[in-house]
């Protein structure tokens, strides 16, 4: 047990390398890219307690801006190896849980710095490989946010543990906050893999153990998190990854009585499917399992009139278009004023000529690939889809091509009707939708914002005025969970921004902040009385 009252190291955002051209991290990241590129073909193994497990059903990966071309393979597994995993999680759960939480502290503290030093370059390198990410989009995610998250959540761990009740005389409050009584299943996906990771590591600093299941699409970068871990000292059993088919896996996990918690992010769809099959076997589980998720997003930016047209047009560029749109932040449809829609049109169309589009081993390429063939063929399947329709014109963009990787041009839709397809349904590609409304109608507009998306992830609202910005945030309260004044609906920082929304984006719980650490805990209340009564009666019996 702990014999000081701890105080952890200040934390601050790791600083963003910027490989600008001749810088010394440009040169040490391409080589590492190069090398891994070069390399023998990995095979990734599941990590289940203290074995590395291989199997003889081989999947292939492949960066997908090179689809033809194999760097490793990762080993499927079935409906076993996640029985393994979690007995594994719950053999590890006692020592784990009882282990002080310095020490766990320490642990994660110790795979930030790795991350931050050694193992930087192999992360970011790996998600530019197998993600298709250009270098300044790895560094953000998979160096940067990632090292923040363990970072920060750590201080989080303290902040929670901090919080004890009141005590009035001759009694003593404490509360303890318990690891949830079993394992959490943490579902992961392609496009962060900060995101990936995290969901991981929350649920296991608070002293819970974990059955991990990366995206297909990210197990070459989940392997160098495996590592990472190991390398930080995380003991056997903590963190187990299968890969395997989801239902297969979600046949063994929702069905075993010491499942307590899932840490989702992924689709709405999928989300809800989770949700009605826990919900359905509720009774077969010895608590209430935790429910934490963050899913789809129809990202928006609102226009005042007031606003400047080159501030919002940079911030479409950047925001619908970094990392090919798949963020669940990306900015996907735009309301602009026709007071200042030539403009806009003028710099965003100059902006995406400029564009250059390939490997994520060039550097002056802005876009890179999307990441697989079921992405590229609905992303493409909507464009072709506008391109039919009589109220809606494709003003930029607009052609694919997966002859060696999965690319499509940022695609920019102008469309008089603001119920369009596109306006509402989630794409997770490179299509901004813009639908241009009479300058004076803004009120009626925010109404239309407010309504169009069963979704309220990001938003942003771009004005001079600040009535307008009042009158935005208010009627935009429950629109978005994150929501951005003067600026792009992308690129929330652990520590600023906490990230998470409401409606059909999830449950809310904000990765990057307390919040969503303290779903991990089952807090127990201890009173303690120093001299107990020895007679029952109270005074008002005299």
């Amino acid at each position: 047990m702990p014999k000081g009252i701890y105080q952890v190291p200040p934390v601050a955002n790791e600083p963003v390398k910027d490989y600008a051209p001749g810088s010394a991290e440009r040169e040490s990241l391409l080589a590492t890219y190069r090398s891994m590129l070069q390399q023998e073909p990995v095979d990734v193994p599941m990590y289940i307690g203290s074995e590395e497990v291989r199997t003889g059903n081989k999947h292939p990966l492949s960066p997908p801006h090179d689809h033809q071309r194999i760097i490793g393979h990762f080993n499927y597994g079935d409906a076993s190896h996640v029985k393994s995993a979690i007995d594994a999680a719950l053999s590890a759960r006692e020592a784990w849980s009882n282990l002080p939480w310095e020490h766990r502290a320490s642990i994660f503290l110790k795979a930030a710095d790795l991350l931050a030093g050694p193992f930087r370059d192999r992360m970011n390198a790996a998600t530019m490989l197998g993600q298709s990410k250009n270098a300044f989009q790895a560094e953000i995610d998979a160096a940067c946010e990632l090292i923040d998250f363990l970072r920060f959540n750590v201080a989080y761990m303290q902040q929670i543990y901090s919080d004890q009740p009141g005590s009035n005389p001759g009694i003593w409050n404490r509360m303890e906050y318990r690891p949830l009584e079993g394992f959490v299943f943490a579902l992961t996906p392609f496009n962060f893999t900060s995101i990936a990771a995290n969901l991981c590591v929350a649920p296991a600093l608070m002293g819970n153990t974990v059955v991990w299941k990366p995206a297909d699409s990210q197990v070459y970068s989940a392997q160098i998190i495996m590592e990472l871990f190991k390398a930080a000292g995380v003991p056997d059993g903590v963190i187990n990854m299968v890969t395997l088919d989801g239902p297969e896996a979600g046949e063994v996990i929702f069905n075993h009585p010491d499942f307590a918690g899932l840490h989702f992010t992924g689709s709405t769809g999928v989300f809800r499917h989770l949700w009605t099959t826990i919900g359905a076997n509720i009774a077969k589980y010895k608590s209430y399992p935790r429910i934490v998720g963050e899913t789809g997003g129809k990202d928006f930016v609102v226009a005042h009139r007031s606003a400047d047209p080159i501030e919002v047009a940079v911030a479409l560029s950047r925001g619908a278009f970094e990392f090919q749109g798949q963020k669940c932040s990306a900015a996907s449809r735009a309301y602009i004023p026709d007071n200042l829609w030539p403009a806009v049109k003028e710099q965003l169309l100059s902006d995406l000529a400029s564009f250059k589009m390939g490997s994520p081993e060039d550097f002056g390429n802005f876009v890179n690939a999307v990441i697989d063939r079921k992405a590229f063929d609905k992303i493409s399947g909507y464009i072709d889809y506008t391109k039919g329709q009589s109220d809606a014109s494709i003003i930029a963009g607009g052609n694919y091509d997966d002859s060696k990787g999965y690319f499509i041009e940022p695609t920019v839709v102008e469309t008089t009707n603001p119920k369009f397809r596109t306006m509402c349904e989630e794409i997770f590609g490179p299509v901004l939708t813009i639908y241009v409304y009479p300058a004076n109608d803004f009120e009626a507009t925010l109404k239309l914002v407010d309504s169009t998306s069963e979704y309220a992830l990001t938003g942003s609202i771009f004005s001079g005025d600040r009535y307008a910005i009042d009158l935005a945030t208010r009627m935009l309260a429950n629109a978005a969970g994150n929501f951005y004044i003067n600026d792009k609906p992308t690129g929330a920082v652990v520590g600023q921004q906490p990230f998470g929304g409401a409606r059909g984006s999830g449950t809310n719980d904000k990765a990057g902040s307390y919040l969503n650490l303290i779903r991990w805990v089952s807090p127990r209340t201890i009173k303690e009385t120093f001299v107990p009564a020895k007679d029952y009666r109270y005074p008002f019996l005299g």
